[in-house]
């Protein structure tokens, strides 16, 4: 993975991106979202669906690259550049050597499945195929900032349904 001083373009991409990222917030899903690039357009597009599509690979990066090889009628998906606000999970990062994408630019680094640098660096791996470009940090903050304000809320939510579900009875010996 590689820091790299970004372009306009390339922000106007991830700022497309986090708005899919809310599309997903939107439908109760962790929200991250994805574009894929070629020559400067946008030929497909997705957010995590995992929770409403019942399948466990519906990420935001599955969910373009889906969208792109039906649309190219391909799944090579050669000089193509993915915007994903999350850095991409092992299944991920598998899936975009198989489909040859050539630079993958993240936002936020995923501390706990991170596979292009934080946990682990499938794109650097001697078993790999396909060598891509991948560059991470792109709106970092935002991206971030974007996900935990979700894991938060989320957190408060579950914890607001155990109390109504277990009410404490009242301490201190009261009537």
């Amino acid at each position: 993975m590689t820091l790299s001083a970004f372009s306009t373009q390339d922000e106007q991409f991830m700022r497309l991106a986090i708005e899919l990222a809310e599309q997903a917030e939107r439908q109760g899903e962790v929200p991250v979202g994805a574009v894929l690039v070629r020559d400067n357009q946008v030929i497909a597009r997705g957010w995590n669906q995992s929770i409403t599509q019942h399948d466990a690979t519906a990420h935001a990066e599955m969910q373009a690259l889906r969208e792109a090889g039906q649309i190219i009628e391909n799944y090579r998906l050669l000089d193509t550049t993915l915007y994903v606000t999350l850095e991409p999970c092992p299944m991920c990062a598998g899936a975009l050597l198989h489909s040859r994408v050539k630079r993958i630019v993240f936002g936020a680094p995923d501390l706990k499945a991170g596979a292009a640098g934080t946990v682990l660096n499938l794109f650097n791996s001697e078993a790999a195929f396909h060598y891509a470009t991948v560059e991470g940090g792109l709106l970092e903050e935002q991206c971030r900032t974007q996900l935990q304000a979700f894991f938060k809320r989320r957190r408060k939510e579950i914890k607001a349904t155990k109390r109504q579900q277990n009410p404490q009875p009242n301490e201190g010996g009261g009537k």
